[in-house]
């Protein structure tokens, strides 16, 4: 690579990315899908064919490297917690996620693991605005100023998560049913009469069933943010991991990313429930007949791999009449998630239509 890199002392391998050129602060620029200079606009490539993602057994997890590389400012959000590193020329005043203006600086303790790979922040920050116009004009409870609205702060951050490997071979046995049918005589009274009917009446013949599987995952992901929720994670969608590249701390070079709050024991103890009950479920699948009863499983998990990985998001922050809301924007795909205010003129004019609606409805219906 090109770009200047400079050790610094304490910190062992840290690299501070500077032009060739200028000698100025390099940063990571989406659009470019290269680092840029935003002195001279001197551009530097970010090869990504030179180094491997590791994964590492379980077992061997004290070898895992720590650090981001990367000379980074330490904060810590007291609203929601969130711990974030971010560049060290940079200047946090506010939480990437919640936008709260109680953020810490202070100095990171915690000795964590190095990411193995990454997924480039590949949105820029003109989409990011572009996508926010088009969230907000989507919102029809909104009030219609707000798509006008012009300030608001879009962070770039790398959110933390784990991903597994693993292999699982599991037992079963279980009480497997089938269906039958009997007629069954009943008497019924139609008419005023008894009448003698027949019926075919659904039985289950039960049968013992047994069976076995061998099952592989691989990059079973694990949320380990404690500023993006499990729940804004999953309306966010999913994340292309095949675009996974090496960990290079060029990706972070200008932008944020958070340490796991999640640590590596109870990621995998979350994999571990999850992969039992995956097994469960596709155990179930496999018992021959129509229903089933007392399915008992066995799974033995072996050859557990792992790896750190960030994968980017936009977090942006807007304030309307005095009242903050935020907005993720996948750092991938562009798919937007948030809160807006609410209209309650629009909420009136839709309750009023409604009724207006339902009358004439009812008025239709009494003069025919």
């Amino acid at each position: 690579m090109s770009a200047t890199a400079t050790e610094s002392a304490g910190e062992g391998r840290s690299l501070q990315l500077s032009c060739p050129r200028c000698a100025a602060a390099l940063r990571w620029d989406p659009d470019a899908d290269a680092l840029t200079c935003g002195h001279c606009e001197q551009r530097v490539e970010v090869p990504r064919g030179e180094a491997v993602i590791y994964e590492y057994p379980y077992e061997a997890r004290a070898q895992a490297r720590e650090g981001f590389d990367l000379p980074v400012r330490h904060t810590r959000c007291t609203r929601c917690g969130a711990e974030v590193s971010f560049d060290q020329n940079a200047l946090a005043k506010e939480c990437c996620f919640c936008g709260s203006p109680q953020v810490l600086e202070e100095a990171s303790l915690r000795r964590t693991l190095r990411p193995e790979s990454l997924i480039p922040l590949d949105v820029g920050r003109g989409t990011v605005e572009l996508k926010f116009r088009q969230w907000v004009g989507s919102r029809w409870f909104a009030p219609r100023a707000l798509s006008k609205t012009r300030e608001f702060r879009a962070v770039g951050v790398y959110v933390p998560f784990w991903t597994f490997d693993a292999r699982a071979d599991s037992q079963w046995t279980a009480e497997a049913g089938h269906y039958y049918y009997v007629p069954v005589t009943r008497t019924v009274m139609i008419n005023g009469k008894l009448t003698t009917q027949v019926h075919m009446e659904q039985r289950v013949r039960w049968e013992p069933a047994a069976g076995a599987r061998q099952d592989a995952y691989d990059d079973w992901l694990i949320h380990a943010s404690r500023g993006l929720s499990v729940e804004l994670s999953a309306k966010l969608g999913r994340y292309d991991l095949s675009k996974l590249v090496p960990y290079k701390p060029d990706y972070l070079a200008g932008w944020s990313a958070e340490e796991y709050a999640i640590g590596l024991e109870d990621a995998c103890q979350n994999f571990l429930a999850g992969v039992r009950a995956e097994q469960r479920r596709r155990c179930s699948g496999d018992v021959p007949g129509d229903t089933q009863r007392n399915l008992q499983v066995r799974t033995h998990i072996h050859e557990v791999y792992f790896k750190h990985v960030l994968l980017p998001v936009w977090s942006l922050t807007y304030q309307w009449r005095g009242q903050s809301y935020a907005v993720l924007i996948h750092g991938q795909t562009g798919y937007v998630v948030g809160k807006a205010p609410v209209s309650w003129v629009k909420v009136l004019l839709l309750v009023v239509l409604v009724l207006l609606g339902i009358g004439l409805v009812a008025l239709l219906a009494s003069r025919s």
